[in-house]
C-alpha cells in the first residue's frame, strides 16, 4: 500500500480576501514490502481555489494529498506508484551493482 504524506505546503498570506492561500504542496510516497522500500518525492503547484477555498486551520493532511493527487492528474500518479514499485522490484531482485572487487 502507498503512503502519500505531506511535508509542506506554501500558501500566499493573503489573496483574494482569504488568508493563507496554498498554492504548492510538497508532498512524498512511500512504500515498504518486507525488507525493500522505495520512495519519491516532489512538489505541485495548485489552482486558484475560487469558491472551494478551505480555512488554513480546516486543511487536513488528507485535504492536501488529494488536492496534489489532483493536481497531478491519474496518470502522473500511476506513474509515480509505478516507479515505486520498480525501486522495490530492484532491491529485491537487483539487475545492477556497484562496488569494488577487492
Amino acid at each position: 500500500m502507498f503512503n502519500w504524506t505531506v511535508s509542506a505546503m506554501d500558501y500566499t498570506v493573503s489573496q483574494d480576501g482569504h488568508t493563507n492561500v496554498v498554492n504548492t504542496v510538497h508532498w512524498r510516497v512511500s512504500k515498504e514490502d518486507g525488507d525493500h522500500s522505495g520512495s519519491s518525492y516532489g512538489t505541485v503547484g495548485l489552482e486558484p481555489p475560487g469558491e472551494s477555498f478551505v480555512e488554513w486551520d480546516d486543511i487536513t493532511e488528507a485535504t492536501a494529498v488529494g488536492w496534489a493527487k489532483a493536481a497531478l492528474g491519474d496518470e502522473q500518479v500511476s506513474s509515480i506508484e509505478a516507479a515505486i514499485n520498480a525501486q522495490i522490484a530492484e532491491q529485491a531482485n537487483p539487475t545492477h551493482g556497484t562496488g569494488v572487487s577487492w
